[in-house]
């Protein structure tokens, strides 16, 4: 008999490929799609059950198999540069081979989530367009009228009946917003102690307000932006630098993208319920950027 995926494990895939096509992931660098395909095993009776999480790490690894989960959907690729062996050495591989081994597929979807109408960068525009709210200069009743825009539009790409689809958000505020109020409850709201910020040299948090702010989980789309403030996990320090000597205002969480670990999973845990109909149950591991679901 032809090696296959399980019936489980082929229509997880087919659900996420039709909730973030592979075609809105950004092809220049990414690597998404199904990187694993572990051939179904009778033997080893797997459950009908996904395991999500921001990283597929061993420890996540170790849960999957105990868990005898079909399939691990992995936010971040774990096949990312290509590969001339796969050996016990390196840890990823490793957890490669024993998902493998125990007839475990991995799905990796990064980039084309960031793109989606409400995906990662969407929902860090509702956070920031909440917290923003809160920190009005001028506050006659709320702001009914702000502007989102996708910063880098995808063209020629599957449609969605959510939105435009894209990389990076900006909104644009009608009233003036003080920016240390808002990294204040920005920080609440996202479960932070700290929030990382930079301002001009010379100048106080307090000093400083703003109408517009550019949001992307990587921060290449962010250069040379007519916006007020840059939020993002990946400038590096020379472009921090020269954000704030041209007088932007900067927000750069350490790891964007683990803060957000139990929203986006959560959040493919609904929509995975909604299309597949199977009840759910919290994973009772993962780590700090590996918070894992289950659905069984």
């Amino acid at each position: 008999m032809a090696a296959r995926l399980s019936p489980f494990s082929r229509a997880v895939v087919n659900t996420m490929r039709r909730l973030f096509p592979e075609a809105w992931a950004d092809k220049t660098f990414d690597n998404t799609g199904l990187l694993l395909e572990a051939p179904m095993r009778a033997d080893k009776r797997q459950k009908n059950s996904v395991l999500l999480t921001i990283d597929l790490t061993g420890r996540v690894t170790t849960e999957a198999i105990e868990k005898r989960v079909s399939v691990v959907v992995a936010y971040h690729p774990i096949i990312f540069k290509p590969l001339k062996a796969l050996t016990l050495a390196d840890s990823q591989q490793q957890s490669l081979l024993r998902l493998a081994q125990e007839g475990i597929s991995v799905y990796c979807p990064h980039t084309a989530v960031d793109a989606s109408p409400k995906g990662l960068n969407d929902w860090l525009a509702e956070k920031i367009g909440a917290a923003a709210w809160s920190a009005l200069v001028y506050r006659p009743g709320g702001f009914t009228d702000l502007v989102q825009t996708v910063i880098s539009p995808l063209k020629d790409v599957p449609s969605s009946p959510d939105g435009e689809v894209g990389m990076g958000r900006i909104i644009r505020f009608p009233e003036y917003v003080h920016f240390g109020n808002f990294v204040d409850r920005l920080a609440q709201d996202l479960n932070l102690r700290h929030l990382p910020i930079a301002v001009p040299q010379g100048s106080r948090i307090e000093e400083h307000t703003f109408k517009s702010i550019a949001i992307c989980a990587g921060g290449s789309l962010l250069r040379g932006l007519d916006v007020d403030v840059l939020f993002t996990s990946e400038l590096s320090h020379h472009e921090a630098l020269a954000a704030i000597e041209s007088g932007k205002l900067v927000v750069a969480p350490t790891a964007t993208e683990g803060i957000l670990s139990q929203s986006i999973t959560m959040r493919w845990r609904w929509q995975l319920r909604k299309v597949l109909g199977t009840p759910l149950a919290h994973a009772t591991k993962g780590l700090r950027l590996g918070s894992s679901i289950l659905l069984a």
